[in-house]
């Protein structure tokens, strides 16, 4: 972070850092009370006559980051009036800026608590190097180092890579249709749905180069746990958990669909229809861009004012017939919905025939199919017409006035007489 000066802002800035010099220590000894402890790192930007403090806790593999560590850390933060507390771990919180540790709120009224996952840190390096750039060679050669450090297997920054020991208990209970909304294994697996929802935007931005969030109201960011109960309410009604994506540029928001009940993979986006032309003219208007789609993809159209379900095909029968999306004519189309389902895996962990790799192959291969080849309708500006375009029709004698008024030219000066005038 203070040998690549663009990378240590992309990480400070969010957290309230000024955009100034980099400084970075490791393990300072610090005394609390009695004892005497090590955070593993310290991190200072100055800016003028600004200063931004941090500590910095660090976890690896599958440690996780303790509770009262984290309060020890911050009961110091505190008393050197550092402004935050930082920690990184492999840990995914459900929803951005939550902590995945559980903190006395206490601590927190003058010293703030933030949490980087590696897959995040991975994600900001890669978008730093890749797409923002570096403008010092040797500093992105740095960059490029920890980047390659990160992806190896033996780093301790490992990606998603367990829906937790809860997952197997709530699958069968879906099944069976025993789960219940106090169950606390539907929760756990709700929030790791989430989580996993979030890391698989995360994998996908750093392919794209762009920042990709969850789609998230800003109650379920204010609340996550009124998220996580919605998740859990949808669970118990329907066996089925729904998240989304927001990707910039995007028709439309990347909607995921777990049916774990049916052991089945939803992805789906809804894309504005045309607001000129006849219905099927919007409809082919759809099936243009889906040329490298697979025919499995399946079309549902939704007129104006109308409620439900709409009509739905397959795109290998639309595109033979794009009647078929078309229900009553005379109601306009509004809302095209794409949608691709696939199989999911029931395996807790990572690998083949895994509920986490079927959830991030959905993701990755609807975008690439379906999303990006997707442009919203944009209605053509008007023409100017030319010369030769413009055509005056002769007038019709039918519509000559006899009328004294129509005969009238222009009036003579003032003391002359008009012609054919007495």
């Amino acid at each position: 972070m203070s040998a690549v000066r663009e990378f240590g802002r992309a990480l400070t800035q969010p957290f309230g850092a000024p955009a100034g010099t980099v400084q970075t220590y490791i393990e300072v000894p610090f005394k609390l009370g009695d004892g005497k402890y090590f955070p593993d790192g310290l991190i200072r930007v100055f800016r003028g006559q600004r200063e931004w403090t941090a500590l910095v806790e660090v976890k690896t593999g599958g440690n996780e980051l303790q509770a009262e560590q984290l309060e020890r850390y911050l009961d110091i933060a505190r008393e050197q009036n550092f402004d935050a507390l930082i920690t990184i771990s492999n840990q995914i919180p459900p929803v951005p800026g939550q902590h995945p540790t559980a903190v006395d709120k206490r601590k927190l009224r003058k010293v703030a608590l933030h949490h980087l996952p590696w897959s995040e840190v991975l994600t900001a390096a890669v978008m730093q190097k890749e797409y923002r750039g570096v403008a010092d060679p040797d500093q992105a050669w740095v960059l490029g180092e920890l980047i390659r450090y990160l992806e190896h297997p033996k780093s301790g920054a490992l990606e998603f890579s367990d829906m937790g020991a809860n997952w197997v208990s709530l699958r069968d209970s879906v099944g069976a249709g025993t789960v219940r909304a106090t169950d606390v294994a539907a929760a756990d697996v709700a929030g790791r749905f989430d989580a996993l929802v979030r890391f698989a935007g995360l994998k996908l931005g750093r392919r794209l180069g762009t920042e990709i969030v969850p789609a998230l109201s800003r109650k379920d960011l204010a609340e996550p746990a009124t998220r996580t109960q919605a998740l859990v309410t949808q669970l118990v009604a329907t066996g089925a958990m729904t998240a989304g994506l927001r990707i910039p540029g995007a028709v439309g928001t990347l909607f995921i669909t777990a049916d774990v009940r049916a052991a089945k993979i939803t992805c789906h986006v809804d894309v504005d229809a045309p607001r000129d032309g006849r219905p099927t003219t919007r409809v082919n208007w759809l099936v243009r861009q889906l040329k490298h789609a697979p025919e499995t993809v399946r079309l549902e159209s939704f007129a104006a004012y109308t409620r439900g379900p709409g009509n739905t095909e397959l795109l290998r029968a639309v595109r033979e017939n794009p009647a078929l999306l078309v229900g009553d004519a005379a109601k306009e189309l509004r809302v095209f919905r794409v949608a691709a389902n696939s199989s999911a895996g029931t395996k807790r962990g990572t690998g083949r025939g895994s509920f986490i790799e079927s959830v991030l192959s959905a993701v990755d291969d609807f975008y690439e199919q379906v999303i990006q080849n997707l442009k919203p309708w944009m209605q053509a500006p008007p023409r100017l017409r030319t010369n030769e375009e413009v055509t005056i029709e002769p007038v019709s004698p039918a519509l000559v006035s006899t009328a004294i008024s129509s005969q009238d030219g222009p009036q003579p000066p003032a003391g002359e007489e008009q012609p054919g005038k007495a």
